[in-house]
């Protein structure tokens, strides 16, 4: 057989980097890394890389997105003193001048959790009305089985018979998680991109859907499957609100409260083992003064060190291009096992009932004591949290994580306790330690959980 020739295919490629500059309202490319920007109008941060071979020309756009988004902390948000709801969003001075100056009405579209609009719908509407604002109010029922494309559309129909500026009038949400969420997705979807304003009106989405920029409705039965990363232009919040919220779901936020408490700040997890039933009882109303002084009382403490260790974990990461989040934890079984049981477990409290079982996963692992294990359960149990469910298999576990692997870039990501207030991640936990856990985890707490009312 004669000798097969194969010829090299070599190619030069010539690399160009480009700065964009604008001069009199026109965009245009500039040769070198460092334009002097007193000779321009304007400079990008975006850079243009074009690459010339023989092969033909290719470009490479690199565009830095930055949102900027407020968290705000006002009391007696529905005030008709308080102009926070329609303003509080705005950061440049000329636009609030501009806006006063002006005799034309502000307008506004306000989605509205259905039974919060049942309590607090007489305020709102008086408080648009006394600021004199033309505005749309629509109240949805923004369950959790209702969360859906349906109910994102229904809201888009809504907000296109009402005309609005998407870049001056921005959306506003009042609810849950679930109407955040929702109302987040339709803003984002309208116009490709329209500004809305988030206000939580539960402990859930006060200290963790609010602050965040994920927006999604369930789809083909799996939890937030179709969604963006839009952030909120503002976020207001009103400890107020949660005063008429029940008793369970003041639970059900607590259980992200501790999640942050676990994996993050001890201090914060001292304070619920030591306050979390006065909390209970209290529904979080302290001293209203600690929105005018630097004291803080035991409910303001405790949101504030919940929304401060969330931002902290959810700013560098808004995209989550790193896969490697603290903020999962609780979050890797209670997905498959709160559509399982919808709707008899809240989110909250699915995801406490997945941190019992990592807990005990941890001291497994020979990462947490029996001690400090022992001190988490009895602190979700003190706070009313479940910590067990018969529905929660180890059939459940094992395609849960399964699944984590898919959607992981192959690696599990399993944040675990490494202490009180302290975790991170592993991908090399066996079965064999899963399953003792799991056996253990049933043994010691199976007898308990059925003994206390069901949730």
């Amino acid at each position: 057989m004669g000798k097969v020739h194969i010829e090299e295919n070599v190619t030069t490629e010539k690399k160009t980097e480009y700065s964009l500059v604008r001069v009199k309202g026109t965009w245009t490319r500039k040769l070198g890394k460092k334009v002097n920007k007193d000779k321009f109008d304007c400079v990008s941060a975006a850079k243009i890389y074009e690459s010339v071979s023989e092969k033909g020309t290719s470009w490479t756009v690199v565009t830095p997105i930055v949102f900027t988004y407020k968290v705000t902390e006002s009391l007696g948000l529905l005030d008709p003193s308080n102009d926070t709801l329609l303003l509080g969003h705005i950061t440049d001075s000329q636009q609030m001048e501009d806006i006063k100056k002006t005799n034309k009405p502000l307008k506004r579209f306000v989605v509205v959790d259905q039974e919060v609009y049942k309590i607090y719908g007489p305020k709102l509407t008086e408080y648009l009305e006394a600021r004199n604002v033309q505005y749309k109010i629509l109240a949805l029922p923004t369950t959790e089985e209702n969360k859906s494309m349906e109910m994102a559309m229904e809201i888009l129909e809504e907000v296109n018979n009402f005309s609005l500026d998407r870049r001056t009038e921005p959306i506003i949400a009042i609810g849950g998680g679930v109407c955040l969420d929702i109302v987040g997705l339709a803003a984002s979807l309208y116009r490709r991109r329209t500004p809305y304003i988030r206000v939580p009106t539960t402990l859930l989405s006060y200290i963790d859907a609010s602050v965040g920029a994920k927006t999604g409705v369930n789809f083909a039965n799996c939890k937030n499957k179709l969604g963006a990363y839009i952030p909120p232009t503002a976020v207001f919040l009103d400890l107020s609100f949660i005063q008429t919220v029940p008793r369970r779901h003041i639970s059900n936020g607590l259980a992200e409260m501790l999640k942050m408490a676990l994996v993050k700040h001890r201090e914060l997890f001292e304070l619920l083992e030591k306050h979390g039933r006065s909390l209970l009882d209290t529904r979080f109303q302290g001293d209203n003064s600690v929105y005018r002084c630097n004291h803080l009382d035991a409910p303001s403490q405790a949101t504030r060190i919940a929304i401060t260790t969330m931002l902290e974990e959810l700013a560098p990461n808004l995209w989550e291009d790193d896969l490697n989040r603290l903020v999962d934890f609780g979050h890797l079984i209670s997905p498959a096992l709160e559509m399982k049981v919808l709707p008899s477990l809240l989110h909250g409290e699915a995801v406490n009932i997945d941190m019992a079982y990592m807990v005990y996963v941890s001291q497994e692992s020979g990462l947490l004591s029996e001690e400090e294990k022992q001190r988490i359960i009895s602190c979700m149990v003190s706070l009313e949290l479940p910590v067990w469910h018969q529905e929660c298999t180890m059939e459940l576990i094992q395609k849960s994580l399964q699944d984590r692997l898919k959607h992981s870039g192959g690696l599990v990501r399993m944040p675990l306790p490494v202490g009180l207030g302290q975790a991170d991640i592993f991908n090399n936990t066996s079965y064999e330690i899963l399953l003792k856990a799991y056996e253990k985890w049933c043994d010691e707490l199976s007898m308990s959980s059925q003994s206390n009312c069901d949730p």
